[in-house]
């Protein structure tokens, strides 16, 4: 029987993951939101639709799909993938093997700049990781009433091929802030589709696996860093209260911790590719 994989969000990590189970013979579904979005995947032999809150759902949509991912993040009003397809959902499920949703490490909040792992308490800062927290607690109970493994990834900031320092050093929008003892974590796309690969192998109902690289750092470096590579000067430190930042870039401030990645290792048996931010600048270069 072929796997079936259908992905609510079809954006730039899932794209990654379903490109790699398309090359292994998978069938690809999933949803984006724009009409151009729409045509240039179905170009690549993939049934895709468009949805956002408020849309109506094909019915059989979800029909003989094995493997269901959602990486839409909450608005205000929830998650909008179990407001508005948890029915569909509910009704193809007899089919599922394992459902996955793409969470944040935001979930933790602020640790001042300590570890957190999977165990850690959930007490995120903002309201976006509130929101989070919530939508976690959304799929884990249509886990529960479906029978289906749910799985949650919480991400660090990802990076890969067009998003990156080196992108941004290029594009002249890179600033170093100086926030003295601050770290971020991170992962570079194709860890996050090995990591959620190898989950569907070994589905664990209500498991979460931090999405992170071996190498917290602090954001200046990363951006210095990518000036050696480019071999350009890199910009001045800015002291964080006086740098230019969008009101979300700032709320990232907010939280300073550390990502364990064990799990990952260690129930996966996942070898990250990009360990370390430093080889994988070199080869985007």
């Amino acid at each position: 029987m072929t796997n079936r994989f259908f992905c609510f969000g079809l954006g730039y990590s899932a794209i990654a993951l379903a490109e790699r189970l398309q090359d292994e013979g998978w069938a690809i579904a999933g949803t984006c939101r724009g009409a151009e979005k729409q045509a240039e995947l179905t170009a690549r032999g993939w049934s895709v639709h468009r949805f956002d809150r408020g849309m109506d759902l094909p019915d059989g949509m979800l029909d003989g799909v094995t493997h269901l991912l959602s990486s839409v993040p909450p608005d205000e009003q929830g998650d909008p993938v179990v407001d508005e397809a948890g029915g569909v959902i509910r009704r193809a499920a007899g089919s599922m093997k394992w459902i996955g949703y793409l969470s944040t490490t935001g979930v933790y909040g602020d640790r001042d700049g300590g570890w957190v792992d999977e165990t850690s308490d959930l007490t995120p800062t903002g309201a976006r990781g509130e929101r989070r927290k919530q939508a976690e607690a959304a799929w884990l109970e249509l886990g529960r009433e479906t029978g289906v493994p749910v799985q949650l990834f919480r991400l660090a900031g990802i990076y890969g091929p067009g998003r990156n320092a080196l992108e941004t050093v290029r594009r002249g929008r890179a600033q170093r802030i100086d926030k003295p003892g601050q770290v971020f974590s991170r992962i570079h796309r194709d860890d996050i589709a090995a990591i959620v690969r190898a989950s569907m192998e070994r589905p664990n109902p209500g498991a979460a696996y931090n999405c992170c690289d071996d190498n917290p750092a602090p954001p200046q470096e990363v951006i210095a860093y990518a000036c050696t590579l480019l071999g350009v000067e890199p910009p001045p430190l800015v002291p964080f209260e006086e740098a230019e930042l969008s009101p979300m870039a700032r709320s990232f401030y907010r939280d300073n911790k550390r990502v364990s990645n064990r799990r990952i290792k260690e129930e996966l048996g996942v070898s990250l590719a990009w360990p370390d931010y430093r080889p994988a600048l070199e080869a985007l270069l």
